[in-house]
């Protein structure tokens, strides 16, 4: 018989859809729309669609978000800064999950984690926001106690963790240090009632050491599978990711 106190989950892949919009804004057409990658990502494995709307609008715009909201059937996921807004777009939208991120206007893609810990007022009062709409939040933040344990005080959902170092440490001595401290912050997440999530740089070649902390109940990945996707299509991009994540049923105390 199976202890009471202990959840299985089965391990999900969210397929971000941003760079498809990216490829659109290249040559300033209506085409290759990311809704319809959606659709296709979805029929062929994708648990969730994640998608960010920046403020500066550099990919995914109100009427891709707006259409998605209507179409996705899985669990759409909207990136969002904290910016009054974005905020006000996103209640009005209502996706099934919002993950609060930090944005620079600069930056090429997000860089880090949010910082939630020297802002509990002011997140707090958006995450309570987001949920009073029924809209699950989510955290994207570093692998820090002080991030995790904020994240725990402002009442959100769950917490992503920001997996960029750990990829850009894959081929070199220091990743094990890196897959340490995920392990760990995983764990205190999980044991503070937190659902634990993790993207950010993830590919065909990295992931598979992700896969080992089994605390992890979701990954979001979009850039490689859109640059697999040029060579092999969608569809199977989407398949060879989902059946690489495939080891599902993990657990998790809490």
């Amino acid at each position: 018989m199976k202890d009471k106190n202990i959840l299985c989950y089965d391990l999900k892949l969210g397929v971000n859809i941003d760079h498809v919009a990216t490829l659109r804004r290249a040559r300033e057409e209506n085409f290759p729309d990311p809704v319809t990658a959606a659709l296709i990502a979805e029929q062929n494995g994708a648990d969730g669609i994640t998608c960010h709307l920046r403020e500066d609008r550099r990919h995914i715009t109100e009427r891709d978000l707006r259409l998605l909201s209507e179409m996705v059937k899985t669990r759409l996921n909207l990136e969002m800064s904290i910016i009054p807004e974005i905020v006000e777009i996103a209640l009005e939208n209502k996706p099934d999950q919002a993950t609060l991120v930090p944005e620079r206007r600069k930056e090429i893609t997000t860089e880090g984690g949010l910082e939630v810990a020297a802002r509990i007022d002011m997140i707090k009062s958006i995450v309570q926001r987001l949920k009073d709409k029924d809209i699950f939040v989510s955290l994207f933040i570093d692998p820090d106690e002080s991030q995790i344990k904020a994240a725990h005080e402002v009442g959100a959902d769950a917490i992503e963790l920001h997996t960029g170092s750990y990829a850009r440490l894959f081929k070199t001595h220091e990743k094990e240090e890196e897959l340490k401290r995920l392990s760990n912050a995983s764990k205190l997440a999980c044991s503070l009632g937190l659902k634990v999530f993790a993207g950010h740089g993830l590919d065909y070649n990295n992931v598979s050491d992700i896969l080992n902390i089994k605390e992890i109940e979701e990954l979001n990945i979009g850039f490689s599978i859109i640059s697999r996707a040029v060579f092999i299509g969608l569809p199977f991009a989407v398949r060879e990711m989902k059946d690489l994540i495939k080891r599902g049923n993990y657990l998790c105390v809490v």
